[in-house]
């Protein structure tokens, strides 16, 4: 399994980390830092100067799962992982794509209150001369405390929070460990969805209220907004896939079978296989229906109802395409072929 040590910058994630190894049976650290570290050699300037933050970087992001990976399968055990993670997008990323491979991840966020975490950020020491590391290292802190603060909202939800303002990193890590062995630190509540190995059939429903605005939700295990639906079974009818999906996350069973929208080919972007997606109408829901919608936990984290330029804001480009290419192909009442979001014939 992982521990992930979550907090702020300055926020003890290492030192506890480090002390960690030591309690914890079998465990080993392991630093992201160094693959950020690795990406900077290794990327060329041009695209390094396009972000301001490693964790902007979509390779460090999948560096981070297949190295974690990588390192339990040739060592076993525990790793310990002290990483901050302020974006909710980018840690349904990496923990979503740690639960493909089956890999627990146990939640942990050191919150000390911000006069000591400002005391700390101030008496932190780096090699270096005095007036870059304050620029360095030091602001930087400074600036990511407002950012931190913004996050606690779904930090809280998600991990098992500790306060070690009047912490060791000694006694911190001891009260880490014990909420591991306590199930305090609960295993993430994560759906697991295998990586897919080949091209997908995967089906999507349209669900609209009565402005005609469409339901989109928002998955727990990847970043981004979504249709209901997802990948066609062996031996499964697309729109019985749809439908399927439906009920499992909103509890929603569609009366009537869903009629076609667009069948859209998706080429193969690595890391992605690609395969046909499609888009179903599944019709316009009462406000009694809307009111019995529900969401698994481990699956789906919010929905709500948007209109089409709302829904540029929210999806990939390709998706919004997609939806785009079916709200029309519902006001002609014909279906549309597409290939990449694009209309053939």
């Amino acid at each position: 399994m992982i521990v992930w040590i979550n907090g702020t910058f300055s926020a003890g994630k290492t030192s506890t980390a480090r002390e960690l190894t030591g309690i914890l049976p079998d465990s080993t650290l392991f630093d992201p830092e160094f693959i950020g570290d690795a990406l900077r050699v290794l990327l060329p300037a041009k695209r390094l100067a396009e972000v301001s933050d490693y964790q902007d970087l979509p390779s460090w992001r999948r560096l981070v799962v297949d190295t974690a990976a990588a390192m339990l399968a040739e060592l076993g055990g525990v790793l310990v992982v002290p990483m901050t993670l302020l974006r909710q997008e980018y840690r349904d990323e990496i923990f979503g794509g740690l639960a493909a491979r089956r890999i627990p991840v146990r939640h942990v966020l050191l919150a000390p209150e911000e006069t000591i975490l400002r005391e700390w950020i101030a008496a932190r020491e780096e090699p270096g001369e005095p007036a870059q590391v304050d620029l360095r290292v030091r602001q930087w802190a400074y600036d990511h405390i407002p950012v931190y603060q913004q996050a606690l909202g779904w930090l809280t939800g998600d991990a098992h929070v500790i306060d070690n303002g009047t912490l060791t990193p000694r006694e911190t890590a001891e009260r880490v460990a014990e909420a591991v062995r306590s199930d305090d630190a609960k295993v993430c509540d994560i759906v697991q969805t295998p990586e897919p190995t080949r091209e997908t059939v995967a089906a999507g429903v349209l669900l609209f209220d009565d402005q005609d605005r469409v339901l989109l939700v928002d998955p727990t295990y990847k970043a981004g907004w979504e249709f209901p639906g997802g990948v066609v079974e062996a031996g499964e009818a697309p729109a019985g896939a749809g439908v399927r999906e439906v009920a499992e996350e909103l509890g929603l069973v569609l009366e009537e079978p869903p009629g076609l929208l667009v069948v859209d080919w998706e080429p193969p972007q690595p890391p992605g296989y690609g395969g046909l997606r499609l888009l179903f109408d599944g019709g316009r829901l009462s406000a009694e229906a809307t009111a019995r919608l529900r969401l698994p936990g481990p699956e789906l984290r919010a929905w709500r109802f948007v209109t089409e330029a709302e829904a540029a804001d929210m999806l990939p480009r390709h998706r919004y395409e997609r939806l785009r290419r079916a709200l029309h192909a519902r006001e002609r009442d014909r279906p549309a072929y597409l290939e990449a979001g694009t209309p053939v014939g």
